[in-house]
């Protein structure tokens, strides 16, 4: 600690060296993507508690799982485009810091309207770190090679925070109050932003890494696949937030208590932490095509079977479920920077974020409202048989990525 304390002053200075901004920036970007993820997958274990709290039906219930999703998703473009007026650090310092105060005016909700506009407020925080983080992540590590592998990281620490922050709080609801739990929480939030404020190197702010990526790449990106990859993971992640917004509503028929559907959700999330490493390194080997088919199609088939497991035998499949159903998402994030090309990366970004995350937003709403009319037996059932979609998708994205491939290598021969 006394050493990170050191490099305070160079960092923020004009003679940081470049591995301790490659460092500090990574370091940053993981601890905003593990709070973040964990103020946002928490909301999971407090539905069934707002629920019986506020008498409310499963489409109401969808709806303050997509009110966040979709302010997050929907100010995701607006955020890239601020933090070139403001800074990045700037950005994403408030925007953790208002994720954070949500969390404070959720813990005070007496009705369905002010937990409504809480969570609208943390999910407009909550926009800010995905497109910023990660593309200053990969503005560091360009020039020096790894940047799929720190992406990699970067993931892997959001699943890290998924899985701690909910257990937590459902370890805590056994002791203590909701109210106290989530004020606990919004606490957390602002003591974060306060630790991002500094870690952040100031060259990460002001840099842009397009020199350097002018030099790391030669190929232009694929307009076409990038277009398919969006929608691919934006199926992939409707599916995932549907799935998680029901599990604990099935968890709860099947017999499960309120500390056994946080301990549910813990080892679906270490399942999904080890699912971002294997498949980085799975889709490093065989491709990113043939990875996709066969996370996606095992999760398929996991989720159906979740329908009809016994309480035991869910809990046994959830950390593999897990695994296929986040690993997925890795290879996706990884293949962003391929097909957008160099000085187009955090728009890329914001754009891509954008389409996943508004696709999780949306899913809530649909497949609650659907759980409505045909109970959540089906309703799941409908969402295994949405993600095959992406098979067929992942193929014209690989078809992207080989083109560009072949035209970087075509100019480096003329060159």
């Amino acid at each position: 600690m006394n050493d990170l304390k050191d490099e305070v002053s160079p960092l923020r200075g004009p003679q940081s060296t470049d591995a301790s901004v490659r460092r500090r920036s990574l370091v940053a970007g993981c601890c905003a993507h593990a709070v973040h993820d964990g103020l946002t997958d928490v909301i999971y274990v407090l539905l069934p508690i707002w629920q019986a709290q506020f008498a409310l039906s499963y489409a109401q219930i969808g709806l303050l799982r997509g009110a966040y999703s979709g302010m997050m998703a929907g100010f995701q473009l607006l955020a890239s485009r601020a933090a070139r007026r403001w800074g990045r650090e700037h950005l994403l310092v408030g925007g953790t810091a208002l994720a954070g105060f949500a969390y404070l005016l959720a813990g005070q909700a007496g009705g369905l309207t002010v937990l409504l506009l809480a969570l609208l407020l943390g999910g407009l925080g909550a926009s800010t770190q995905h497109p910023l983080a990660s593309s200053f992540i990969t503005d560091t590590h360009e020039e020096g090679g790894g940047v799929k592998q720190a992406l990699s990281q970067y993931n892997f620490s959001g699943d890290i925070g998924k899985t701690l922050i909910p257990g937590l709080v459902g370890l805590l609801l056994t002791v203590i109050s909701w109210r106290a739990s989530v004020t606990l929480i919004g606490l957390l939030g602002l003591a974060a932003a306060g630790l991002l404020w500094w870690l952040i190197p100031a060259r990460v702010v002001t840099s842009s890494g397009q020199g350097r990526a002018s030099k790391a790449i030669t190929g232009n990106g694929s307009a076409s696949g990038l277009r398919a990859l969006i929608v691919t993971g934006t199926l992939d992640s409707a599916v995932r937030m549907g799935f998680l917004t029901f599990l604990p509503f099935l968890l709860k028929e099947k017999g499960a208590g309120t500390a056994g559907i946080g301990l549910a959700l813990t080892m679906l999330f270490v399942g999904g932490a080890f699912g971002k490493l294997l498949c980085g390194y799975l889709g490093a080997r065989i491709g990113m095509m043939k990875t996709v088919w066969l996370t996606e199609f095992t999760t398929a088939v996991l989720i159906i079977t979740s329908v009809y497991l016994p309480l035991f035998g869910l809990m046994a499949v959830l950390p593999l479920l897990g695994l296929a159903l986040n690993g997925t998402s890795s290879v996706l994030y990884g293949a962003v920077p391929d097909l957008a090309g160099p000085g187009k990366r955090e728009h890329a970004f914001a754009v891509f974020y954008t389409g996943t995350i508004g696709g999780g937003a949306l899913a809530p709403v649909l497949f609650g409202s659907l759980g409505d009319i045909t109970g959540i037996a089906a309703a799941v059932i409908m969402l295994a048989a949405i993600l095959l979609l992406t098979l067929p998708l992942s193929w014209y994205v690989q078809r992207g990525l080989d083109a560009d491939s072949q035209r970087a290598r075509n100019i480096e021969h003329a060159q």
